[in-house]
């Protein structure tokens, strides 16, 4: 059987993105970063409490990087977690990661995340010009 040119055409496109967002958006000097779940590069969740607090924020770093930013840029960060007794990891991980002063932060308890993570962390950084 052979194939027109129209169907070759289609074979040989890039997959789409199953996601319909950004998973980071600069503008203004600003960069909005979505929400970076607790899972592997392969997109396993990553079980352990500190283990699944410190994928996220690695998640959420990658994707600030698309965008030119790095964690010493974070000005305000959400936690979302299935687990609120995670708060204490959390402060823990927040004290080793930002220096004084450090970026406001909201903390959330949720019923359930995507791909079976237990935390997810979105943010928002300011570039510093020139950067």
């Amino acid at each position: 059987m052979t194939t027109s040119s129209s169907e070759d055409a289609r074979s040989e496109q890039p997959a789409r993105d199953p996601h319909p967002y950004s998973p980071a958006f600069a503008i203004d000097g600003f960069v909005f970063v979505s929400g970076a779940l607790s899972i592997d590069t392969e997109g396993k969740a990553v079980d352990g409490r500190t283990e699944a607090l410190d994928a996220a924020i690695d998640r959420m770093t990658e994707r600030l990087a698309t965008a030119g930013g790095r964690l010493q840029n974070v000005v305000k960060l959400t936690y979302f977690v299935t687990d609120v007794t995670l708060r204490e990891e959390a402060n823990r991980q927040f004290e080793r990661l930002f220096s004084e002063p450090r970026p406001a932060r909201t903390f959330l308890e949720v019923s359930r995340l995507p791909y079976e993570a237990t935390v997810e962390i979105d943010c928002i950084a300011h570039l510093a010009k020139g950067q």
